[in-house]
């Protein structure tokens, strides 16, 4: 891990000595996330594992004290300006564009409305309401850049995703991010006090990528709801629950059905599978639960069309979107979760699912390999090639006891990944860029 990162709020060997010392920590943070609201389901349109770590995280904020305000773009015209999401948490609706029907790519064009609607918001408190703006991907970032310089505050940014390091990994047939993109998270990155990345290699394409200065890099894992997440009653009662045969071989996709997550990889290699052994068929089951989201719904049929094209759509699955405790049971049910992307930030849907005790198959990208110990919670592939990953799952159809061995040890992992370790980190974060703006301030003003 390089030394100018702090993990979960570890403090690296290059942190000045003086940021040890106890300073204020904010009262009231301003969270950004104009594309996608923390209320709106996961798996559906844009909504993924962004919409999961804005709401557990301003949750755990809370839960130690620190108010959390959500500004969000509105997407019917019968929301209301704000809602209590929880204790400590308000999600403010502001309008922003037509409020159905577009698409994140024309976004850029409402951020001037947007940040408008924010600050009539900011205008209606007294001075001082907000400690700190926490932006989340690069849109928001824009709308943070110019409201933390007007109340004169610190701005902390996390990216998610980078579109650098997407266009540097593909789906055949996928859209590269435009050059407007990389220019502007080329500004936030500069912008910012600090930058929260995922994983330390995340915390190094930022430096790499965007020339970020290492001292203002920090890195916190995201965490999982482990009292939502968790074996329960086990693997028996979950297929029962979702009617799906207990002798089943269920190699499972959640999320959402895009190129860039690679489902079709997870047909294809059962495709392979079946050719190579033609008697699992009778005992392999494949859900594919989620819905089409980003370049995936110019073609929302397409991963139908491909399992009758493969000849395995009688053993495919398609099912909606679920709400979480849902999907806590199909993590539950599956002999093992397939996450093949080609870009992950890190890859909530892993840890999710290991801590309901499921192993993970996964490509080697991102911060999965955080998230997954190859050989001991799940797989790890090189590439997106089907037959590895076929490969992997002839182990778990020919070892029975695989899952549950693997399960045990991934539940076991998973638990090193609670949100309440991640709020602290982020709190500290917080903390840190509080301290270096008051300094910096001071000096300017000599």
């Amino acid at each position: 891990m390089s030394q100018y990162v702090s993990r979960l709020g570890r403090r690296s060997p290059a942190t000045p000595s003086r940021l040890r010392l106890p300073h204020r920590r904010p009262r009231r943070v301003a969270m950004l996330s104009v594309h996608t609201s923390p209320l709106h389901q996961p798996g559906t349109g844009d909504a993924g594992g962004m919409n999961v770590y804005i709401v557990e995280l301003a949750q755990r904020l809370a839960a130690i004290n620190i108010e959390v305000e959500i500004f969000t773009r509105a997407t019917t015209g019968d929301l209301p300006p704000s809602v209590q999401m929880a204790p400590g948490v308000l999600v403010r609706h502001v309008d922003a564009g037509p409020y159905e029907g577009l698409a994140k790519e024309d976004l850029p064009a409402q951020l001037c409305a947007f940040t408008h609607g924010v600050m009539q918001a900011w205008a209606g408190h007294r001075p001082g309401h907000y400690d700190l703006v926490h932006s989340h991907y690069w849109l928001s970032g824009h709308v943070g850049w110019l409201a933390a310089q007007r109340w004169g505050v610190p701005l902390v940014h996390a990216m998610h995703t980078m579109a650098k390091v997407k266009n540097a990994n593909l789906a055949a047939g996928d859209r590269p991010e435009p050059p407007a993109r990389v220019i502007g998270e080329t500004q936030i990155v500069d912008a910012a006090d600090r930058l929260i990345a995922n994983t330390s290699d995340e915390a190094d394409e930022l430096v790499r990528h965007y020339s970020a200065d290492p001292g203002k890099v920090a890195v916190v894992h995201p965490g999982v709801n482990l009292d939502r997440f968790r074996p329960g009653d086990g693997r028996a009662a979950a297929r029962a629950r979702l009617d799906l045969p207990q002798d089943a071989l269920i190699p499972l996709f959640a999320g959402r059905i895009q190129p860039l997550k690679a489902p079709d990889v997870l047909l294809r290699s059962v495709a392979v599978l079946l050719d190579e052994r033609p008697e699992l068929r009778s005992r392999i089951v494949v859900p594919v639960v989620g819905g089409p989201s980003g370049s995936g719904l110019a073609k929302p049929e397409g991963l139908q069309k491909l399992a009758a094209r493969l000849g395995i759509a009688d053993v495919v699955r398609f099912r909606p979107p679920v709400g979480q405790q849902q999907l806590a049971d199909w993590f539950r049910a599956a002999s093992v979760l397939v996450v093949p992307s080609y870009s992950e930030s890190f890859g909530l849907v892993a840890i999710e699912a290991q801590a309901a005790g499921t192993p993970v198959l996964a490509s080697s990208v991102g911060g999965l390999p955080v998230a997954v110990r190859d050989g001991e919670t799940g797989f790890l592939v090189q590439g997106h090639d089907p037959v590895p990953y076929a490969r992997v799952l002839a182990r778990f159809a020919d070892e029975p006891h695989l899952t549950d061995r693997m399960g045990t040890a991934a539940a076991r992992h998973a638990q090193s990944f609670g949100w309440d370790t991640a709020a602290a980190a982020t709190a500290e974060v917080y903390t840190a860029a509080l301290h270096a703006h008051r300094r910096r301030v001071r000096s300017q003003h000599g």
